[in-house]
């Protein structure tokens, strides 16, 4: 990865430098409205005289809520423009939570769009809400100060995860980061002017705003964005649109598989070049089954919204994956993988993962205790358990606090969720460790079948104990129609273990 001497300053300077050399062509496409690099610079900065104009200037917090829109992205670059701090909101926060990570912030501004603004933003006082369409209003003749003015160092975004227990943890991160990460992905992944990547993740979250969008505008290609994530429109976009690039998480690819299947449908997804799955793991059947549907293959991509990019593959290297890696470490990429004591793991021995990467967390604002206990030796410790090969690729095995501890013996959920998906009558699958009177727990099975399939819970568990040590097979098994998810979109496996406790 280049020297951070040769990066752009800051993130707008980085979205400046991809107009040339033909600023009228198309950065952004919404709906039936395309803007080009020209147009889509002048929308910035056009926004950040309007933030200057509400009193927001350096180091000031502007948080927004909407559904995808291009609003989302004017703010993002708007904000790097004058350096203010950008705090994106999940649009399907509550009242209660938005009000909290609001005042957390302690952002100036929160704009909104009309669904938002007629509800979860209700709590917020009106002088400090504003309609995110005001953002493109044209903001007057309001003085900026030179683009240069922000340097790497100064910070730029805060994003809120989603938290299984308790508040939200609030991820600090600098334009380094921002600038970094765009530069190691654009490499790894081989992006470029030519390359038009469909952006149907939610703007509110890192991998939508940024490893999705942000990524593309910065290496000069086009982004097609979608208010929402339907199967159906996403897989009608990407052949209308000839789209080269798409990200999503295991949930979304679930359901564009079965849209298909349930409708009889197919689409000619060739043109398609990097299909990139992360958020959660990707099940090897879910793979296997994409690519017998779409013939094309699903590509593992790891990250943290602390710490991106980690692992993932390499456009240009013909070596190819093996099956169950995550790929090879990502250009710029430091990593070590430690024992419980904290000594460094041999090739082939599981571990837990510490890396650091371009875009790694500078602090979890608001909570130096939390930050501290992060991070080792300048590593952050990603509380994933995994090992690489002597050639360089990575493999994660499960996360260490969800693995299930049965009588002693440590269970992986993702291995269970593998030999369950394997059953030609599973749609999806997770598995959480459940309370057991003489083991502690034990690991059990919520299960979708597929549209039209009949199995029942022992024909399942016989299938599982061909595939598993006996141990590692589930106890119990429940049909459920869906998964309860949670604010990114992933299972949400507390809810499902809070089932559990009400049977």
């Amino acid at each position: 990865m280049s020297d951070i001497k040769s990066k752009p300053q800051n993130v707008f300077l980085a979205l400046a430098a991809s107009l040339q050399p033909d600023p009228e062509r198309t950065a952004l496409v919404f709906n039936e409205t395309s803007f080009s690099y020209r147009e889509f610079l002048d929308l910035s900065e056009n926004a950040a005289r309007k933030l200057v104009s509400l009193n927001i200037g350096k180091g000031d917090r502007v948080a927004a809520i909407a559904q995808n829109r291009p609003e989302m992205l004017v703010l993002y670059y708007a904000a790097a423009r004058i350096g203010a701090i950008y705090v994106p909101m999940n649009p399907n926060l509550s009242e209660t939570e938005l009000e909290y990570a609001f005042g957390h912030s302690k952002a100036k501004i929160l704009f909104h769009d009309a669904q938002s603004g007629e509800g979860v933003a209700a709590k917020i006082p009106a002088e400090q809400r504003r309609p995110i369409e005001s953002l493109i209003e044209p903001a007057g003749p309001v003085e900026l100060s030179p683009a240069d003015s922000i340097t790497l160092d100064d910070d730029f975004l805060i994003i809120y995860t989603s938290g299984t227990t308790g508040r939200p943890k609030a991820i600090l991160l600098d334009h380094a980061a921002q600038v970094g990460a765009a530069l190691s992905l654009a490499e790894m992944w081989a992006i470029g002017r030519d390359d038009i990547t469909l952006v149907a993740l939610p703007l509110g979250f890192l991998y939508g705003l940024s490893t999705a969008s942000a990524v593309s505008l910065q290496a000069g290609g086009k982004v097609v964005l979608l208010a929402r994530f339907r199967p159906q429109d996403v897989l009608e976009a990407l052949v209308a649109h000839k789209a080269t690039i798409y990200h999503g998480v295991p949930t979304m690819y679930s359901m564009m598989l079965e849209y298909c299947e349930q409708q009889n449908r197919d689409f000619d997804l060739s043109h398609v070049r990097e299909i990139i799955c992360a958020g959660a793991p990707l099940p090897l059947e879910m793979r296997r089954r994409f690519a017998a549907r779409f013939r094309k293959e699903l590509q593992n991509y790891y990250a943290m919204t602390e710490c991106t990019p980690v692992f993932g593959r390499y456009s240009r290297d013909p070596q190819p994956v093996p099956e169950g890696s995550v790929g090879k470490a990502a250009p710029g990429l430091a990593y070590r993988i430690v024992r419980s004591d904290g000594s460094d793991c041999a090739p082939g021995e599981q571990g837990e993962i510490l890396v650091r990467a371009a875009a790694t967390v500078k602090e979890y604002y608001g909570a130096p205790e939390l930050t501290a206990s992060a991070m080792v030796d300048g590593y952050f410790k990603s509380g994933d358990l995994g090992y690489f090969d002597a050639d360089g690729f990575f493999f994660i095995t499960g996360r260490i606090k969800d693995i299930i501890i049965r009588g002693g013996a440590n269970i992986s959920p993702s291995e269970v969720e593998e030999a369950l998906l394997s059953h030609p009558a599973v749609q999806d699958v997770s598995v959480v460790g459940g309370p057991d009177r003489i083991f502690g727990e034990v690991p059990v099975a919520f299960v979708i079948r597929r549209a039209g399939a009949e199995v029942s819970v022992e024909e399942l568990i016989a299938h599982a104990g061909e595939c598993l040590a006996d141990f590692k097979v589930p106890r119990s098994i429940h049909f459920i129609e869906s998964f309860p998810l949670g604010k990114t979109g992933k299972i949400d496996k507390n809810a499902l273990k809070a089932m559990l406790e009400s049977k």
